[in-house]
């Protein structure tokens, strides 16, 4: 599918990050360092991420920011990275949504969101759009954004012949009607554990292709199980891998699924076989977590395509 535009929807947030020795316990005042504002949102950092690896194929950002200084530099490093922001629409009932985000000294993080801007994404807002899903080649959705919004994005990609990527994060029950219109769900542990219906956990390799047959049977075409340093699992009707994580020393895993996400729609829609777009979108999430941020932290085209040719030959 060259030449054919890859359509994010979804959230744009300004993200307020902070190193710390390890995440605070409720209560505590933790000393942190290295303050930094970076632009996120897991919209924009997938959006971010298919336009700095893309090769032929634009990308296009449908969201809202508010009227604020966030909403410019949101628009600002997208632009940079490749995107079109022109359907980024501004928003007077609410200002950019923020993320306020803990990094310990190992990379995990603990955040908490206020949406802003983000909840005010209507599915009028997509209608809209509707041509732009008509001559995409890929739509990737989030839930940082209202579920009828998204439920409407999906239909709308369904229509236009558009494949769609669904990342249900942050996790939250989702229907059969709406993963119905899903042709790759893409859960990491624990968004995948909370559509099962277990209690949220690590996920084994042995674990990986029952939970993704569940997953499947509920409605989406296929499902990859984002297993962290496991690498992922792909389970649809052309079989079924495991794709394994490449080793490296994590900074912050702060946007790494975003990266993955977007990686694996460029690969996608450049038409590779899918173990090939699984080693690719592994390598580019792989180089996000050595680096602090969101956005910050995707890597271009050329630095995933020279990781991947040092790695061993398998």
């Amino acid at each position: 599918m060259p030449d054919r535009a890859i359509v994010v929807t979804g959230s744009l947030n300004m993200d307020f990050v902070v190193q710390v020795e390890r995440l605070p316990a409720p209560g505590e005042t933790a000393r942190g360092e290295n303050f930094q504002t970076i632009p996120g949102g897991k919209g924009a950092n997938q959006a971010c991420a298919a336009a700095r690896l893309a090769r032929g194929n634009p990308v296009l950002m449908i969201g809202r920011v508010g009227y604020d200084a966030f909403a410019d530099h949101l628009r600002a490093s997208l632009a940079a990275a490749g995107a079109d922001t022109s359907r980024i629409h501004g928003c007077r009932r609410a200002a950019t949504g923020v993320a306020l985000i803990w990094v310990d000294r190992t990379g995990q993080n603990s955040i908490v969101i206020a949406p802003g801007a983000n909840a005010e994404l209507t599915p009028a807002d997509l209608e809209t759009e509707r041509q732009s899903f008509v001559s995409a080649a890929c739509a990737l959705f989030q839930l940082e954004t209202p579920l009828e919004t998204v439920a409407a994005g999906l239909r709308l990609a369904r229509s236009g012949g558009a494949l769609s990527i669904l990342d249900p994060a942050p996790a939250q029950p989702l229907d059969a009607g709406l993963l119905a219109c899903v042709d790759l769900l893409t859960p990491n542990e624990t968004e995948a554990c909370l559509l099962a219906g277990r209690e949220p956990r690590r996920i084994s390799l042995d674990e990986g292709p029952e939970l993704a047959e569940q997953l499947r049977r509920r409605g989406p075409r296929a499902v990859v199980l984002k297993l962290g340093d496991q690498g992922c699992y792909y389970a649809g009707p052309e079989g079924s891998w495991h794709a394994p994580a490449f080793r490296v020393e994590a900074i912050d895993s702060t946007a790494a699924g975003d990266t993955f996400n977007g990686a694996l729609a460029v690969a996608l829609a450049e038409g590779r076989a899918v173990p090939e777009s699984l080693r690719f979108a592994n390598a580019a999430a792989a180089l996000s977590v050595t680096r602090l941020g969101a956005q910050a932290s995707i890597p271009s085209r050329e630095e995933v395509e020279q990781f991947l040719a040092a790695q061993p030959k398998s």
